[in-house]
């Protein structure tokens, strides 16, 4: 008898009414039931209520031998005004795996930010009959991981603008004396614990305060920050284009030291991104006290242990380390932990939650996660940053399409927001979709550059013909995919996607019994020029790279510090191979330049600028938040996609 992981839907409505009526049409199992079957135990599991829940890491202590599940990435092509919908195949990939395949399934998927959510975009959950339950839980506060990041990081800008405050009231001696007061037991001074980081930092091997010289005690305690050179910006998780650019410090007590700023949104900070890449709470712990938060004067990097606030942001965060688990529409668990930027960060959910997730389904269950943005972006970050990261092997890659984005990246006319959908993407236009075609094809080949095997999702429409879809199975052979299926999960859940999951359960297969190798696209000891070049080249394949006078004394800065080993991340625009929003489908012939270098030292990359990237998007003149409300007799949330 076929065991199934999950509980297939049976209320299916055609058409699929709005998301959050079919949310709410399926009652959630509790959540015990969920971590139940996939074998996590009572211990492990810290409650959330009924509904949501954290799992402990001591859970990898317990599984350590345990061998690894199948690992799938899903991707797109070039993203488009239309959406393509990983997230939706991503739930309903996992819904046909655990519910109808028979297979243990887990999905791990970032946390979506409450900007997004409320502004333009909308949630993040699936969408129809793939979707996270409870989604408006999962949308908005979910366990409070994103606002404990908030107040991690604004502590931080806090402790900066302090301290510089406080260096230009007091001279050295009294400076050293505040940060190592007298017992008022004992007379005596002392060190707190972190402040030997900063002593071992400077090469003074001392404990006691009061043995330091003059020119010690002014070396450990004057940070000498340069205004001018603050990395560190606050954060809030609202769209807010009102904090793009502000002035801080006008009372009469701070006005010595007021100074332009800006907030980002919260999911762009750099403890989001470490959140994402750590493996556990020390090395977490370890990563904060190695921001990179200003420099000095002189030029030497000022981070969060110089600043001594290291220890207390971890403690802010002692719990977010802890992935939480939710289920989708079918009762298949899913991991919801982390959400960094896809553009400055590396756009992809948390190691230890595949980690744990890999240990959990087994040698054959699936494993699959999300990147953020197209192939170009996000699934290049996922190899070269995350899977560096954690030594986990992918299996497969799953590249996300639609007719219409096709006809789009085939030169078809623009879209406006409200505006009826122009003829080409409504009537059949075969010419189209195979022009666009060349931008999958690419997409396909870099993947597979990477050593592994490639499916390809075609996400349905109404509007699609068999000819249409008879093109992109054909080009999707061609480049080198395993296989180009017709998947629609939107419309019937998991039994829409059965064939695709079938597809990639062979592909994990194949892939392992081939024992193909999966390789970087560069190692991390070439130059950062090196690495730049490489992934220009042989992903946008570009002509060549520039470098802005910026860029260049960044990337000497950089290199002299040491930051020229770690990994890259390219911020870019999302709608292009290229750097430029404009060239759609696969453009040949342009060179990228890169303005400007940035250093996530405690996340462990370099972040390259290629245009102007946005850390704090705005709202628009109809955001979503219209559509929002609360009914005031159930509670229920009503409006939310």
């Amino acid at each position: 008898m076929e065991q199934n992981f999950g509980k297939k839907l049976s209320n299916i409505i055609s058409p699929p009414p709005h998301d959050l009526v079919i949310a709410h049409s399926v009652e959630p199992l509790h959540i015990k039931r969920i971590a139940s079957q996939i074998g996590i135990e009572k211990d492990e599991l810290e409650l959330y209520g009924n509904k949501k829940a954290k799992v402990n890491l001591k859970i990898l202590n317990r599984l350590k031998d345990a061998p690894l599940g199948h690992y799938v990435v899903i991707t797109g092509i070039t993203p488009t005004p239309f959406g393509e919908g990983k997230s939706t195949t991503t739930i309903g990939l996992a819904q046909s795996i655990g519910a109808h395949l028979g297979h243990k399934s887990i999905a791990c998927i970032r946390q979506p930010s409450q900007g997004p959510t409320f502004g333009l975009k909308g949630g993040a959950a699936g969408g129809g009959y793939s979707q996270v339950i409870p989604m408006e839980e999962f949308n908005l506060h979910l366990t409070g991981d994103i606002h404990a990041i908030t107040a991690a990081n604004n502590l931080i800008a806090a402790a900066i603008d302090a301290r510089c405050l406080h260096e230009s009231e007091l001279k050295d001696i009294a400076l050293f004396n505040r940060l190592c007061p007298k017992d008022p037991k004992t007379g005596k001074r002392k060190f707190s614990s972190i402040m030997f980081r900063r002593l071992k930092k400077l090469g003074i091997d001392k404990t006691d305060p009061d043995t330091l010289t003059t020119a010690e005690k002014k070396k450990f305690a004057r940070l000498d920050i340069d205004p001018k050179n603050i990395l560190w910006n606050r954060v809030i998780d609202t769209n807010d284009r009102f904090l793009r650019k502000i002035t801080i410090g006008q009372s009469e007590e701070e006005k010595k030291c007021s100074r332009e700023t800006n907030f980002d949104i919260t999911v762009a900070s750099e403890i989001m991104a470490i959140l994402a890449l750590t493996s556990g709470l020390k090395d977490m712990r370890e990563r904060i006290g190695k921001m990179v938060v200003a420099f000095s004067k002189s030029g030497s990097a000022i981070t969060a242990d110089d600043l001594g606030v290291a220890g207390a942001v971890t403690v802010l965060l002692k719990d977010t380390i802890h992935p939480n688990l939710m289920q989708t529409l079918e009762a298949t668990p899913v991991f919801v932990h982390a959400g960094p930027f896809a553009n400055i960060a590396h756009g992809n959910s948390s190691i230890v939650a595949d980690q744990v997730a890999l240990r959990l389904v087994g040698p054959d269950g699936i494993v699959v996660t999300e990147a953020g943005f197209g192939a170009d972006i996000g699934a290049e970050k996922f190899f070269n940053i995350k899977c560096r990261e954690s030594g986990l092997i992918p299996n497969c890659a799953v590249v996300v399409v639609t007719v219409r984005a096709l006809k789009m990246h085939g030169g078809g006319p623009k879209v406006t927001l409200g505006a009826q959908l122009p003829k080409e993407y409504i009537e059949p236009n075969v010419e189209l979709v195979e022009k666009g075609c060349d931008n999958l094809q690419r997409h396909i080949q870099n993947c597979k550059k990477f050593g592994v095997n490639v499916v390809v999702a075609i996400n349905k429409f109404l509007s699609d013909t068999d000819a249409e879809i008879e093109v992109i199975k054909k080009k999707s052979l061609e480049a080198g995919a395993e296989n180009a299926l017709l998947a629609d999960h939107w419309a019937k859940g998991g039994a829409g996607a059965v064939d695709l999951g079938k597809a990639i359960i062979e592909a994990c297969k194949k892939h392992k019994e081939q024992k193909l190798s999966f390789k970087f696209l560069y190692p991390v000891e070439a130059s950062i020029k090196e690495k730049i070049e490489l992934v220009c080249k042989e992903i946008y394949r570009a002509d060549g790279v520039t470098y802005e006078p910026l860029a260049e004394e960044k990337i000497k800065k950089f290199t002299e510090q040491g930051f020229d080993k770690l990994p890259i991340c390219m911020a870019k625009t999302h709608l292009s191979f290229s750097h430029d929003p404009a060239l759609k489908n696969a453009p040949t012939g342009f060179t990228v330049p890169i303005r400007d270098v940035r250093a996530s030292v405690g996340a462990g990359f370099i972040y390259l600028l290629l245009g102007p990237i946005t850390t704090m998007p705005g709202l628009g003149s109809r955001p979503v938040f219209f559509d929002i409300d609360i009914d005031p007799e159930t509670g229920d949330v009503v409006g939310l996609s």
